[in-house]
């Protein structure tokens, strides 16, 4: 049997190559620079550690609490815990460059071939695909004969461009590693922030992000303001100076993230996962256990249905998907699009955040990539103070300084 093609050698399609490898399915990954970082907050639920077997020696730092600014800079104290207290209540702060390394080296290990080269064109017909690609540093073309392709090359994916799909919307990610003296850095011994408000981003949010050694500062925005992206990356770090004070830029990375997901995800012969998909969740942003889940999803429909990868058989993995996650993302676009609308209902959000129930049902669902269900007490709770919030930050206030009108 010719082999499986993956296309894009990160979490996703490391992931989906090892799923395949284990499985005794021949597999090709074919990847067009082994050296490039992939830029990222590099935030990671514990599930991701025990649904993927990964050692925890790939964790940067675990962040037991996180922080909501609002626009303005009314902070909100989160402890990252679920419904049920457990040694799982955390952040996973990973580092790109080593959490990738060791996915993709394992599938390796595992059996699959890595190839370093830039895909050109995909041919499709009755048996199978031809995939041609350009070795790196302007090698010559080659081709490989393949029986299927995963698509996991990203934002800018190649192979969906090949299939004929549109660009998807996206958004523009910016930031900075900051190295910081002793000190300073003990400011994010056990801590994440999250910063809301216009000067940092229109309609997403921004970031500091602890590492072992340095915070990762950052900001995302829709299409709409990405040409912004500096500015706003410089307002940031302006808004959080005396945090910063010492620092040095060992780093500056962009990269952009699909803001929808496809309309479809399997084709003939052909899936996407992760941002070549448009995976990447609302709200958050969150994209790394997504590639990951996806990859694994589609490689277990391959694994099932070769050699049959005909449409009806790949169209599984798309059922699948959204049978399982279609109400979550559902969520998230409203919750995204609600919550971060304007600078006064960024300052609702907020005060949402400090709801208990909130906290607890967002981290399980969070920790557990399941959608917890809410307890009507709980929900009546929640609802009841996003009204309050509501009425305080919409409703005119009395001026003080006219008599009031009997």
């Amino acid at each position: 049997m010719d082999p499986v093609l993956v296309v894009g050698a990160s979490v996703g399609g490391s992931t989906a190559a090892d799923t395949l490898a284990r499985a005794g399915v021949p597999v090709v990954m074919l990847e067009r620079d082994t050296s490039y970082v992939k830029p990222c907050g590099g935030a990671v639920p514990p599930v991701a550690f025990t649904e993927f077997d990964l050692p925890e020696t790939l964790i940067s730092r675990k962040v037991h609490h996180a922080l909501v600014h609002s626009p303005s800079e009314r902070v909100v104290e989160i402890e990252v815990a679920g419904v049920n207290h457990s040694d799982q209540d955390y952040i996973a702060m990973c580092c790109r460059e080593e959490f990738d390394r060791y996915i993709r080296q394992r599938a390796v290990q595992r059996g699959a071939t890595l190839i370093e080269g830039q895909l050109v064109d995909l041919a499709f017909d009755k048996e199978g695909v031809t995939a041609t690609y350009r070795e790196r540093f302007g090698g010559a073309r080659q081709q490989l004969r393949v029986t299927a392709v995963i698509g996991a090359d990203g934002a800018y994916s190649t192979t969906a461009k090949l299939l004929g799909l549109p660009n998807l919307p996206r958004c523009i990610a910016i930031q900075q590693r900051i190295r910081l003296p002793a000190d300073k850095m003990a400011r994010w011994e056990d801590t994440a922030d999250l910063y809301l408000g216009p000067e940092v981003s229109p309609d997403l949010y921004a970031w500091a992000f602890p590492k072992s050694d340095h915070v990762a500062v950052g900001i995302g925005t829709g299409p709409a303001h990405s040409k912004r992206a500096r500015e706003l990356l410089a307002n940031l770090k302006h808004r959080i100076r005396r945090d910063l004070e010492g620092g040095e830029i060992i780093l500056e990375e962009a990269h952009a993230l699909p803001m929808e997901p496809r309309e479809h995800m399997a084709f003939e012969r052909a899936m996407l996962i992760g941002d070549a998909a448009g995976l990447v969740v609302h709200t958050s942003g969150e994209g790394i256990y997504w590639a990951m889940k996806s990859g694994k999803m589609a490689a277990e429909t391959l694994i099932e249905s070769l050699p049959d990868a005909s449409l009806a058989a790949l169209r599984r993995y798309e059922r699948r998907w959204w049978k399982t996650y279609g109400t979550m993302y559902r969520f998230l676009v409203f919750l995204q699009k609600w919550g971060y609308g304007s600078a006064r209902q960024m300052e609702v959000f907020t005060d949402m955040c400090r709801n208990l129930d909130v906290q607890r049902l967002t981290f399980e669902s969070y920790m557990h990539k399941t959608m917890a269900p809410v307890p009507w007490l709980a929900q009546l709770r929640m609802t009841a103070d996003i009204i309050a919030a509501q009425v305080r930050h919409y409703l005119p206030r009395r001026r003080t300084d006219q008599p009031a009108v009997a």
